[in-house]
């Protein structure tokens, strides 16, 4: 699987997500610009010693990444505004689950151009604005994993 955060602002946020993508063996992409730089401290701590195993990319700008997107490959972008749940649709090997800054989520011209292939996570508690990034990206990677792997 493909994970592609757009503009990440919080360095230990994108470091547990490397974590992540390096246990499950899926791409990181990084689109920025990115709210930090790629030597932070902070970066390095989360993704603990696992960064050698990490396959990752930094991309200028979601044009740039989007040009290189494969037409086999479905887009599905993790957002909180649809009723859409991310357990709804049929993953296939190779997609791309994109997942916004922590701050404002995706950019809306990004959800209007793919407004079908938006999809998201229930939240039961209406007072709640959003979950943590990080684990957006592990409960929706793990869905795809569990469909495509079949475990």
């Amino acid at each position: 699987m493909n994970i592609v955060l757009v503009e990440p602002e919080i360095p230990p946020n994108t470091g547990n997500v490397a974590r992540l993508c390096a246990a499950t063996g899926s791409m990181l992409h990084l689109v920025g610009p990115l709210g930090f730089r790629l030597d932070d401290r902070e970066l390095k701590r989360a993704g603990m010693d696992y960064w050698q195993y990490v396959i990752w990319k930094s991309w200028k700008s979601w044009e740039e990444l989007n040009s290189k997107i494969p037409t086999t490959a479905q887009v599905f972008l993790v957002e909180n505004k649809t009723e859409r749940l991310y357990t709804g649709v049929q993953y296939r090997a190779g997609d791309y689950l994109v997942f916004g800054r922590e701050s404002a989520g995706l950019p809306v011209s990004l959800l209007e151009r793919y407004r079908d292939s938006v999809v998201a996570i229930p939240q039961f508690n209406p007072q709640t604005r959003s979950l943590n990034l990080s684990n957006c990206v592990a409960i929706v990677l793990y869905e795809a994993l569990r469909q495509v792997r079949d475990f």
